[in-house]
């Protein structure tokens, strides 16, 4: 896009040059090499130039020419303004741009830690599976032991309570 830009420019630039061109062969009706036309624009004479010309050939040739002339130019000046604009909203884009990357990154490195998190939970949820087979497994033997105990204790209780009985 720059180099559109920047190719914009260049054209602009070399047609500015062939309306001065253009102008000197209007005033003089010859064919002015590239030296002389880049002479005339460097030293702004192009328009003293012109009107020199005015005074010298007849005022209305001279004033159509300078009128396309200012047509033209103005007609650049929109361009060029035009190009500036555009050129702002191509730095506005690659801002935008820029900050979505940033976006793009921070969102990619929370789906990262929370990969890492679901990792670190699903561990954990399998050592609280195996602590929780370990608290049946021993739930089970204790509830076992208990009953076996109350059997050894009560059995000689409840034996001897009978043979009394009896």
């Amino acid at each position: 896009m720059m180099d559109d830009f920047q190719g914009l420019g260049a054209k602009m630039a070399a047609e500015y040059k062939e309306t001065v061109e253009r102008r000197y062969f209007t005033v003089t009706r010859q064919k002015a090499d590239e030296e002389m036309i880049e002479i005339l624009i460097a030293s702004g004479e192009s328009e003293t130039f012109f009107q020199k010309a005015i005074q010298e050939q007849g005022r209305w040739q001279i004033l159509d020419t300078i009128s396309e002339i200012q047509e033209r130019r103005v007609a650049i000046k929109e361009i060029e303004k035009s190009l500036i604009e555009l050129h702002q909203l191509l730095l506005d884009m690659a801002v935008l741009v820029e900050a979505q990357g940033q976006q793009l990154n921070d969102i990619e490195s929370h789906v990262v830690h929370a990969s890492s998190f679901v990792m670190r939970g699903t561990e954990q949820l399998e050592v609280a599976k195996e602590h929780q087979k370990n608290s049946r497994k021993w739930g089970c033997i204790s509830i076992v032991l208990g009953v076996f105990l109350v059997v050894v204790i009560l059995f000689p209780v409840l034996s001897s309570t009978i043979i009394k009985n009896t």
